[in-house]
């Protein structure tokens, strides 16, 4: 059973702590920075991607840090994802964060982690974030296939509408929920 709690985080107001600059750590920097630009983040590691690199120096938000992990790191960050290839390291990083009530995502160690990034569909203002609970990114991974397939290009427009709807509804909060599921109804009738 999953028991995870959804919830959309808004990057920009944080800071976040990438440990690892290879590849894991750039799928990594990449994933945060495609759901948040505005996001600021350091990252650190001994040795760093030219990828990395190459989009740091595009990017005045990232800062890059070429040298080992320290606690010290951990100094106004918000958030922390470790993403290095030395699981007694990454036990160790998660267990400082844990002490110093910092959220930590360790890659591919469900174990380890307090959240997980989860395979996102986009369209327009639409997200849709999916979750296999840490058990199979490839089964989130297919399904984000799916779901990009099935959902219609227009959305955004549909969306634009129905806020239009809601800003000009009066009424109190309850009322302003019924009408709009009486609205939106049509789109799960069954044929």
């Amino acid at each position: 059973m999953n028991n995870l709690f959804p919830i959309f985080i808004k990057l920009e107001n944080l800071h976040t702590l990438i440990v690892g600059g290879g590849y894991v750590g750039l799928e990594k920097i990449t994933a945060v920075l495609d759901n948040s630009p505005e996001a600021t983040v350091t990252l650190v590691s001994p040795e760093i991607r030219n990828e990395i690199r190459e989009m740091a120096e595009e990017n005045s938000r990232i800062t890059l840090i070429e040298r080992k992990f320290d606690e010290n790191d951990f100094q106004d960050k918000d958030l922390v994802i470790v993403a290095t290839n030395d699981k007694e390291e990454n036990r160790r990083i998660k267990e400082a964060a844990r002490s110093l009530h910092i959220l930590c995502n360790v890659a591919d160690t469900p174990a380890l982690c307090d959240f997980y990034l989860s395979s996102v569909v986009r369209k327009g203002n639409l997200k849709v974030a999916i979750s296999t609970n840490g058990m199979s990114p490839t089964m989130a991974k297919r399904l984000k296939e799916v779901l990009n397939e099935a959902l219609p290009e227009n959305l955004e427009t549909a969306m634009e509408q129905l806020k239009a709807v809601r800003d000009m509804l009066k009424g109190d909060f309850a009322y302003k929920v019924d009408e709009l599921n009486r609205i939106t109804s049509v789109l799960v009738k069954k044929k």
